[in-house]
């Protein structure tokens, strides 16, 4: 009795091995099984592959017609061609602030003045080693043209000059014009175009006698004694 006993202990002293063993083989089988290669072997093509699925041969399909990309929904026909029932507009899409000029200075110095200088006379860098000569900004035919017509510049070209359309985003080339408005502004402004506090600054440093002719009346007798 006592030996039958010790004989079915040690049994399953060796069966509770062995069945750990076989349950650890089966959640082991049970992973592996869920890490098929169905993610890296998929059912797909790859780009230009070609295809006899369709009819054209080609596995990769042509949009919808009439899909737009996200953020790509360009309604506002003023904003994104410069132009108002096909014609180029002289209104800005937008109101144009002093931040709206200092970013159209920034803008227009980086991509404009290689060609048409810091005044816009249209004597740049690459001008001055050959490259045509573009028109200055201050010709009376470019004083009179609409701001749609320089954002229509930059978007499409003109001439020799290339399409700024991927360079530089539609509101900041609407900045860029509303600059070279500035520029043109500058070469033509009169006392009456300076605001009223800044006229009285200008018309005192413009008077015989003012703050400025004094230090030049002051200067000019010391610089005539040192050259004796």
């Amino acid at each position: 009795m006592k030996s039958e006993t010790l004989n079915r202990k040690e049994g399953n002293r060796r069966i509770v091995p062995a069945a750990r063993g076989i349950a650890c083989l089966g959640l082991i089988a049970f992973a592996l099984a869920g890490c098929r290669l169905d993610m890296h072997l998929q059912p797909k093509y790859l780009p230009y592959e070609p295809t006899d699925f369709f009819h054209d041969g080609r596995s990769e399909r042509q949009p919808v017609p009439g899909t737009v990309a996200r953020g790509h929904l360009r309604l506002d026909a003023l904003l994104y061609t410069g132009k108002e029932n096909g014609v180029a507009s002289n209104r800005f899409p937008f109101p144009i602030t002093r931040a709206d000029l200092e970013r159209g200075r920034e803008q227009y110095n980086i991509f404009c003045t290689p060609c048409h200088d810091y005044t816009g006379s249209g004597n740049g860098i690459i001008v001055q080693r050959g490259f045509p000569h573009p028109p200055s900004y201050h010709i009376d035919r470019l004083r009179d043209a609409p701001v749609g017509h320089f954002f229509d510049v930059m978007t499409n070209g003109f001439g020799a000059m290339y399409s700024y359309g991927s360079r530089v985003d539609p509101e900041d080339r609407w900045r860029i014009a509303a600059y070279i408005r500035v520029l043109q502004l500058s070469r033509h402004a009169t006392v009456q175009d300076v605001p009223e506090q800044e006229r009285q600054k200008l018309t005192q440093q413009m008077t015989p006698g003012g703050p400025q002719a004094s230090a030049l009346d002051t200067a000019a007798p010391r610089a005539a004694g040192q050259s004796q």
